[in-house]
């Protein structure tokens, strides 16, 4: 009887934990996920090729990706500094500037985009400092980049932030003590440990990036084969009851959103066991 106790958990078993899996993402995920295929095949080839392979669809595509990549990689480089900075030094409102970093989880994204659009127009604080420097931030695809960087930031430092918590420092006074500079310790003893979780923020936050709406639909302006981006074409498309063109934009930017993740999650599994290899 005691044996049979001990092995007796207060958690579900696999079976029923299991199940409940399936059925929550099936739910919550797979099946949202079958609507978009599901609806898009309704739809004849030449239509759906003729709405995919539009000027303006392809311009809104590759304005989208580009700009998601791109405040991703600023995102990498700087959410990187800020777990340092938040991690490795001690400074009077480090606890606020720590709580700071969490605000573009809890802001309206369209609140956050009108207030980059206030910020960044001509007649705003700092449109009006960039205007004389030829610079021009709202309604172009700098806006567009910087609305995304904003929103983006928070998955990159709380991704990294807790594995650069967990290093060893005893590891970095040895190599101190055996003359290593500052830049080879980083390089060689800090950033390999780091570096998957780095990319898995730049994941995240690339992901979070291409979809977004709110906070990119008031500051980018919307000029068709400009700064309209594919999310504002599927609501407008959705708007004119267009169902079967919405979800041919939304198909294809899940392929390509899906085949990007695989391609970084490879390069995580790389960077993993190239780490445990050594």
């Amino acid at each position: 009887m005691t044996k049979r106790f001990k092995q007796r958990s207060i958690l579900p078993g696999f079976g029923l934990s299991m199940g409940f899996t399936i059925f929550y993402l099936g739910l919550i995920v797979l099946i949202p996920l079958a609507s978009i295929f599901l609806k898009t095949s309704t739809d004849s080839w030449q239509h759906f090729w003729d709405t995919v392979s539009d000027p303006r669809v392809v311009a809104s595509f590759k304005l989208t990706f580009s700009a998601s990549f791109a405040g991703a990689c600023i995102n990498a480089v700087f959410g990187l500094i800020i777990a340092w900075v938040l991690v490795r030094y001690d400074f009077p409102g480090k606890k606020f500037i720590d709580a700071l970093v969490d605000l573009p989880f809890a802001l309206p994204t369209a609140v956050a985009g009108i207030a980059l659009t206030q910020i960044y127009s001509i007649h705003g604080w700092m449109g009006k400092l960039l205007l004389p420097l030829g610079i021009k931030v709202a309604y172009t695809p700098l806006g567009i980049i910087i609305a995304l960087t904003f929103i983006g930031i928070p998955f990159v430092v709380r991704t990294v932030q807790p594995i650069l918590q967990e290093l060893d420092k005893e590891v970095e006074e040895a190599a101190i003590s055996l003359g290593a500079q500052r830049w080879t310790i980083f390089t060689k003893i800090i950033f390999p440990e780091i570096l998957p979780a780095l990319i898995t923020g730049f994941a995240i936050a690339f992901a979070r990036a291409v979809g977004e709406y709110g906070s990119v639909v008031f500051i980018s302006g919307n000029i068709p084969m400009q700064t309209e981006i594919a999310p504002l074409l599927i609501v407008t498309k959705l708007e004119q009851f267009d169902y079967t063109g919405a979800t041919a934009i939304a198909l294809v930017m899940l392929v390509i959103s899906f085949a990007l993740l695989l391609i970084v999650n490879y390069l995580q599994w790389r960077t993993n066991r190239r780490l445990l290899s050594t």
